[in-house]
């Protein structure tokens, strides 16, 4: 993956390039993913307030800035000296911060904090959930969200070919994780809605994979469907809301000591 690039980055920031690991804004292959994760940070920031939020394993930065439109204070923690060099050029706003560092050394108290997509990729999933809570004390929030593993590996297997991953989940999975350190758990899903609920359709009902395939139309379709996918072609329910759990991307959990 690392031939795909930021693309058009401001004068004087870095463009990081695409390894896998993290998700980037700026790269029209990668869009997909960009714009599902960003859904998630548009929710959290509308939940938020005026509190000061830590975004914690930042990568690029882009997931912070959207909290600082709504935050107080938006602080992105991560360990990559690239990420946090281009996330501190590129995103400056007077509550808006960078800082270098891991995850398990971060000590700044806040009122709440933004854990996405990350915790698939640590040893000792329960030492980060107790740092977190450590962080928000008794009366924060946190958000960690994770792929479902039903959704994200092929049928049966018990993880994904993404080698960043340490261990995917179920929904049952992530619940009993997460209750071993927090009173209060929520867990919402994202799904797809819009054009790639459509699509989604499409490919289960009328075949629209082998239609394009024998049209040799593939490339060229996702060449331009790709680069058109926006926030709002997904959308998170709740299991309150009749949701299943079991048939949703990922899981974002509202969490509370």
């Amino acid at each position: 993956m690392t031939h795909y690039v930021q693309q058009n980055q401001p004068p004087g920031v870095p463009p990081l390039a695409l390894t896998g690991e993290r998700t980037l804004p700026d790269v029209p292959a990668e869009n997909y993913w960009f714009r599902r994760h960003l859904v998630v940070y548009e929710w959290i920031a509308e939940r938020v307030g005026a509190r000061r939020v830590v975004d914690l394993a930042c990568g690029e930065g882009y997931g912070t800035n959207v909290l600082a439109q709504r935050a107080v204070e938006a602080v992105g923690v991560d360990a990559n000296p690239e990420a946090y060099e281009h996330a501190r050029l590129r995103y400056q706003r007077p509550n808006i911060r960078f800082v270098r560092t891991l995850v398990e050394t971060f000590d700044e108290r806040t009122d709440a904090v933004a854990f996405l997509q990350t915790i698939e990729h640590v040893e000792d999933p329960g030492a980060i959930l107790e740092r977190i809570k450590g962080l928000i004390g008794p009366t924060g929030e946190a958000y960690v969200s994770t792929p479902n593993l039903l959704t994200l590996a092929p049928e049966g297997a018990e993880k994904s070919e993404n080698p960043w991953h340490v261990k995917e989940y179920r929904a049952d999975e992530y619940r009993e994780l997460l209750r071993a350190h927090f009173s209060h758990v929520e867990i919402f899903g994202v799904y797809h809605a819009r054009k790639l609920r459509l699509h989604e359709l499409a490919l289960n009902r009328l075949a629209w994979d082998r239609v394009h395939k024998a049209l040799r139309i593939t490339k060229p379709f996702y060449d331009r469907f790709t680069p058109a996918i926006a926030a709002s072609d997904f959308v998170l329910r709740s299991e309150r809301d009749g949701a299943n759990l079991d048939r949703a991307l990922d899981f974002v959990a509202v969490l509370r000591p």
